[in-house]
């Protein structure tokens, strides 16, 4: 037991040596891991990780698409809300489609429904992935909040074609009748659970006295609620998560409603993301060595089954093509007819948007949740050869796409003059602007005459007349920096007013001068 500790404290150490490594090599993290993962794999005599399928989703999937919902911004999901949804549904459902009837043809032995297992295990692409690239360089607004946004509906549409592909499976039939029914209510049940459930956790947050710790831990138990409530109720647990996650963000000030609570809950789960989605990326390669074994037992060799991964790698990258293509060929269509986009989309984005189809946590745990024996004691048809070609559809798209992304965006030179926003030198001018205004109403309508009473509190005042950049706030009295606190408050409220309001303002800069907020009230506390 103590040995097997150790060795999990050393894939902990490994996953945070691979990240620093990525960092250096300026490279995505996942791509890392993987080999890492595969090459930890070939140790002899280290244990074996095993985990019970049916928890593969309860652990990994609640926290990491909770925290994608928190982070994303509802404005601009909304703004961008036609092709988030074309990419999130449509386009996962012509890639399930396509891939099932390709493995149907092509794998001996594939049944057309095991063709969409398939298909709803890497239909999906992974945001972590092209997130862990996307730092390296600079895309347009748009473009990365449609592959935000993207992410977070696309695992749910994909998932419930696994799950309604698993139940044909097991059952030997497909009911069209009773699978529209059911589609219905996992997506409306999923979403309305999801919004009532934040609603509750947003009203003990309001009535409960909570601390900061209170606060970090509701927020973590939050999303695993979420999920296990709608999916003992045959919802869409995913969907739950993402609707709560949605509901939340906008009212993140609620929920947290200190400054140390924002800033210490903001890396509580930054942490906790950064250390789920290693162990995920780092299991996909420690995992082959035993899926091979499988593909021996199904006597399938080795080239065979990596011939039959590379083959749905290209399908998959092919209809990413060709739908992002097709979106944009849709819109200038339509654009005729109704009001569906006021700019040219251009040829250069739908070019980025096809080459970010990286697979990752989705897809794995999605085929690591297929159970080896299926409800009437058979084993689960060619389920070591699924997680091998979701293995290889992970891993090369990841090599292939991910190391060339890169090189790809700064030979496309994207403008980002299309996203609608402010540029950010105009950004930071009107939001600090704004700030020191309704700073300076509220002291002069509240404070005006006790201007000269203290010399700190006068200097205070000075602070939005002249930005005054001296720290002598330290100096203030204690009833001085009451006022302080509730002048910052009264700043907090102008930025999400100015958020709701203003559609010309990203909201990342409205995030920004929030947490700015936060840490000057705390610097001050202290």
């Amino acid at each position: 037991m103590v040995e097997n500790f150790v060795y999990y404290l050393g894939l902990v150490l490994v996953i945070i040596g691979a990240v620093m490594l990525a960092n250096r090599l300026k490279v995505a993290y996942p791509i890392i891991l993987v080999i890492a993962g595969l090459l930890i794999s070939f140790i002899p005599g280290l244990p074996k990780i095993k985990i019970d399928p049916e928890l593969i989703f309860i652990i990994f999937l609640p926290p990491l698409l909770y925290e994608a919902a928190f982070a994303v911004s509802w404005k601009e999901i909304w703004k961008l809300r036609r092709i988030i949804t074309s990419f999130a549904f449509i386009v996962v459902f012509l890639t399930a489609i396509t891939v099932a009837f390709v493995a149907n043809s092509y794998i001996p032995g594939f049944s057309l429904a095991l063709g969409f297992v398939l298909g709803g295990i890497v239909s999906p692409p992974d945001a972590v992935s092209a997130g862990a690239i996307l730092k390296f360089v600079k895309v347009p607004k748009n473009v990365s909040t449609v592959l935000e946004g993207e992410s977070l509906f696309n695992d749910a549409s994909s998932l419930i074609i696994f799950r309604f592909a698993m139940v044909a499976v097991a059952t030997g039939q497909f009911i069209w009748q009773d699978a529209a029914l059911s589609f219905g209510w996992m997506v409306f049940g999923g979403l309305g659970i999801g919004v009532v459930l934040a609603f509750i956790f947003l009203e003990i947050e309001k009535i409960f006295p909570t601390d900061v710790n209170m606060d970090a831990i509701l927020s973590l138990v939050a999303p695993y609620v979420m999920y296990i409530v709608a999916e003992e109720v045959h919802s869409s647990g995913v969907l739950a998560v993402v609707s709560g996650g949605l509901f939340l963000s906008v009212r993140r000030h609620e929920i947290f409603r200190t400054s140390e609570s924002r800033l210490k809950g903001s890396n509580v789960w930054e942490s906790f993301v950064f250390l789920i989605n290693g162990i995920v990326f780092l299991l996909i390669g420690l995992d082959l060595p035993e899926i091979m074994v499988g593909l021996d037992k199904e006597g399938i060799s080795l080239a065979q089954a990596v011939t039959y991964g590379l083959l749905i790698t290209a399908v998959l990258i092919i209809v990413r093509f060709l739908s992002s293509f097709g979106a944009v060929f849709v819109t200038l269509i339509m654009r005729n007819f109704i009001n569906v986009a006021d700019r040219d989309p251009g040829m250069k984005a739908p070019i980025l948007m096809s080459w970010t189809g990286m697979r990752g946590v989705v897809s794995l745990a999605a085929a690591l949740s297929i159970p080896v024996v299926m409800d009437n004691g058979q084993p689960f048809p060619h389920r070591d050869l699924i997680l091998f070609i979701t293995f290889i559809v992970i891993l090369a798209t990841l090599i292939i796409q991910g190391l060339t992304l890169p090189t790809l965006i700064k030979k496309l030179k994207l403008s980002d003059s299309n996203s609608g926003y402010l540029s950010e030198e105009e950004s930071e001018q009107f939001l600090r602007k704004g700030m020191r205004r309704v700073a300076l109403k509220y002291l002069n309508e509240n404070y005006k005459e006790r201007r000269n009473e203290n010399e700190y509190f006068n200097k205070l005042m000075d602070r939005w007349e002249q930005e005054d950049k001296e720290d002598s706030v330290h100096k203030l009295s204690d009833e001085a920096k009451e006022i302080y606190f509730t002048t910052l408050e009264v700043q907090r409220i102008w930025l999400r007013e100015e958020n709701r309001r203003n559609p010309n303002i990203d909201e990342e800069y409205i995030r920004h001068y929030l947490t700015r907020l936060d840490f000057e009230e705390e610097r001050l506390r202290m």
